[in-house]
């Protein structure tokens, strides 16, 4: 019974008979997918290592964090999540240094590489190394906007210090919208387990190209299995940004405003959407006469309901297109062009 695989048995219920019917289902193609794809992706993975210093009540100290990347050009360019390299913060008790060193090793190697950073967007969580080394494998990248709920992915990256593991699942959901440190992501859910150190690696479907940057997951008493990565296909542009800019260069209307709720809506009789509590002077809002107490309803025809919707929206145009606001002034609903 070890030395050839065997075909599990699947039970199909026919719901207009109401009968059973047994259907033999052979894993080894499974099985074989899995490895294929395993060997595909993995030379394209590699692991982070980031060295920072720690000032606190108690003196300083060094401590030390890994994630993962994806190799995304022959001469040394790497993706990976801003919360990988980011690690600056402080506090009343505490501070953390920026990376005072960010290490690269690649798979099957046990060569480490410095790496520059090149640039990052916290924003969207993304991040772009560079490390002086040429014939790097890069990874095929797909397309997100393509993936099915249900379909088979695998994760690989280092989790919890253990390079280059790989673990497999199905896509629990597109579009799932998460928050994260103020941000809001539209995420595929997946239960292909990720765990710390995983952040920056690939999501990768049947076909080993990579549709998702795994970045995010749900811990606590009661939950498994859910973790987030942002699509592939939204981070092209960042991508090239952060490669020619060294940051994202995005358009911008020029107000600070806030959120009205489904509570304030009710409370003070008004639609939801973005309150503009002030207008920058000299800004595109100044300019189109958008007005202090103003109420965004709409971008393009597309209703907001948020600060996050409104940015998200407005962020899928380029600096110098116009945009249409629908507004609602003094209980009267108006047009604004941008």
């Amino acid at each position: 019974l070890l030395d050839s695989p065997q075909p599990s048995t699947n039970f199909r219920t026919n719901s207009s008979t109401s009968q059973v019917s047994k259907e033999l289902v052979n894993l080894v193609e499974y099985s074989d997918t899995s490895v294929a794809v395993a060997e595909k992706v993995l030379p394209s993975i590699v692991g982070i290592k980031i060295k920072y210093s720690v000032n606190s009540v108690f003196g300083s100290s060094e401590a030390e964090a890994t994630g993962s990347g994806i190799i995304i050009s022959e001469d040394g360019y790497i993706l990976t999540n801003n919360h990988v390299i980011s690690s600056e913060s402080s506090s009343s008790y505490y501070a953390i240094s920026e990376a005072t060193s960010i290490k690269v090793n690649l798979y099957n190697s046990t060569e480490t590489y410095d790496a520059t950073i090149i640039g990052t967007d916290p924003y969207t969580d993304l991040a772009v190394l560079k490390i002086e080394k040429t014939d790097l494998t890069p990874a095929i990248l797909g397309n997100s906007d393509d993936a099915k709920v249900g379909e088979f992915v695998m994760a690989i990256g280092n989790p919890l210090g253990m390079d280059y593991s790989v673990t497999t699942g199905v896509i629990s959901a597109v579009n799932r919208e998460v928050q994260s440190e103020g941000s809001t992501y539209l995420a595929i859910q997946t239960d292909a387990a990720i765990n710390s150190g995983n952040s920056g690696g690939a999501l990768v479907n049947a076909n080993g190209e990579v549709i998702g940057i795994n970045t995010l997951k749900l811990s606590g008493t009661g939950i498994e299995g859910i973790g987030f990565s942002i699509p592939i296909s939204s981070t092209t542009s960042i991508i090239n940004q952060l490669i020619e800019y060294n940051t994202v260069k995005r358009p911008y209307i020029g107000i600070s405003g806030s959120s009205i709720d489904e509570s304030l809506t009710k409370k003070y009789n008004i639609p939801q959407g973005v309150y503009v509590e002030t207008i920058e002077k000299d800004s595109p809002a100044s300019k189109a006469e958008l007005k202090e107490g103003d109420i965004i309803i709409k971008i393009e025809n597309q209703d907001i309901k948020s600060i996050n919707e409104l940015n998200r929206i407005k962020n899928n145009y380029n600096i110098g297109d116009k945009i249409k606001l629908t507004i609602i002034r003094n209980s009267e609903e108006l047009e604004i062009e941008i």
